[in-house]
């Protein structure tokens, strides 16, 4: 896919202008049925970075699409997400131009001003994951939440009053939760990939423990950890929670763990140069979380072994 220079979009009525869209209803939410759109570039490449909230539901796209580091068809049902700044990359096919199918949501951050779903949406964590960690909805998900969308349409097309905007909140927030339950029903019925990245992450930590980055760059990182899964932080930490109880920094401690029994029993290593080896400036650091984690000290664990 080519490097194109992210083509800004400050507004949503920029969008329609670009797209071939007659002007929004409202200047700050818009509801765009993907049929009705007049114009899409061919045989080309953009990049969009948005300067408002994305909510796309996609059936059918004759484009790849890149969002982060991965890229997508869109030859699924997939529901994703995007906050304001991030960079949507869209590479369109050559030949016959497909009709695009799906919803787009689109929320400016004024919309949301003094409400409490302004703090709240960046507790959804659905709007840091990438393109190819987007929501699958089973066809009875996918009604409910075009339903969803539908009423959201339905009210901002009425006749705006004092009610319209805490009701168009609301069946945000209702689609919002819809999509958090979806989501975590999404980490256990992909059990098979899902288990393949607890496999993947095992080895990783694995092999960072026994090299030499451990005692030269310290404990690997979560965003270290993710990069290597190829995901975010956000998923990885959601996955492990949901199939396991525990975040990926609790994972790498256990694996830090591991290794600390492990040199604490079969060398004569002093507690020191473990800490110092396990990638630790201070050994009080270390001998805190060991006993945070096993009940015992350093010292005392290594005379139970006597």
């Amino acid at each position: 896919m080519a490097n194109a220079q992210p083509y800004r979009v400050k507004t949503i009525k920029q969008y329609h202008q670009l797209t071939g869209l007659p002007k929004p209803e409202h200047p700050l939410i818009s509801v765009i049925n993907l049929e009705t759109i007049k114009q899409l570039p061919v045989g080309e490449s953009i990049s969009l970075v948005y300067d408002f909230y994305c909510i796309s539901l996609k059936r059918v796209s004759n484009a790849k699409y890149k969002y982060g580091q991965q890229e997508y068809d869109f030859d699924e049902g997939v529901l994703y997400f995007l906050s304001p700044n991030q960079v949507l990359s869209i590479e369109f096919k050559k030949g016959p131009q497909l009709k695009p199918s799906g919803w787009l949501i689109f929320i400016h951050p004024d919309f949301l001003w003094n409400t409490p779903l302004a703090k709240k949406i960046k507790q959804y964590k659905y709007f840091d994951y990438e393109v190819n960690e987007a929501l699958y909805l089973s066809p009875k998900e996918e009604k409910q939440i075009i339903n969803i969308i539908k009423s959201i349409q339905q009210e901002y097309r009425s006749n705006i009053d004092k009610f319209s905007q805490d009701i168009i909140i609301s069946q945000l927030e209702v689609l919002l939760n819809y999509s958090e339950r979806f989501y975590q029903r999404q980490f256990i019925t992909r059990k098979i990939t899902n288990h393949k990245i607890l496999d993947r992450l095992e080895s990783i930590l694995t092999t960072y423990f026994n090299s030499d980055d451990l005692e030269e760059k310290g404990l690997p990182t979560v965003q270290y950890i993710a990069e290597a899964l190829n995901i975010s932080p956000g998923y990885l930490s959601s996955l492990l929670t949901t199939l396991t109880g525990q975040n990926t920094q609790q994972h790498i401690h256990d694996k830090l763990i591991e290794k600390a029994k492990e040199k604490l029993s079969t060398t004569d290593l002093s507690v020191s140069e473990i800490a110092y080896k396990l990638g630790f400036e201070y050994t009080q650091s270390f001998s805190r979380l060991f006993k945070t984690k096993t009940k015992l000290s350093p010292l005392a664990f290594r005379q139970s072994f006597n």
